[in-house]
């Protein structure tokens, strides 16, 4: 199979997409804020918050916005899956449930 020369990071997201990437990207950028390293990082989880702020229409992002996205779920995902085996019944429950969330977005829009 052949890689594509350019590929398009155009998305059209449905609304509760949306929203949970929107929340995803704000507790990522809470995390980041105050450390002098993580600056590129929070910059564009900035900008990503910035288009995902826009309630309707495509969302363009660049090739960094889309990579550390993308990184940073498939990352999520694996400590949700990894603290899903320690937790109790309740934090089970609400895990389970972002983590259906997260992986239902990352094979909707960002399977590759």
């Amino acid at each position: 199979m052949k890689k594509q020369l350019f590929q398009n990071y155009n998305f059209t997201f449905e609304k509760n997409d949306r929203k949970a990437l929107l929340t995803f990207s704000k507790q990522a950028l809470k995390q980041m804020v105050g450390q002098d390293e993580m600056y590129n990082e929070a910059r564009i989880f900035n900008s990503i918050i910035e288009k995902l702020s826009i309630p309707t229409g495509e969302v363009k992002f660049t090739k960094d916005e889309k990579t550390r996205l993308v990184f940073n779920l498939k990352e999520n995902v694996k400590h949700f899956q990894k603290e899903l085996t320690k937790a109790k019944f309740i934090k089970k429950w609400l895990m389970k449930s972002a983590l259906k969330n997260y992986n239902g977005i990352l094979q909707k829009y960002f399977n590759e």
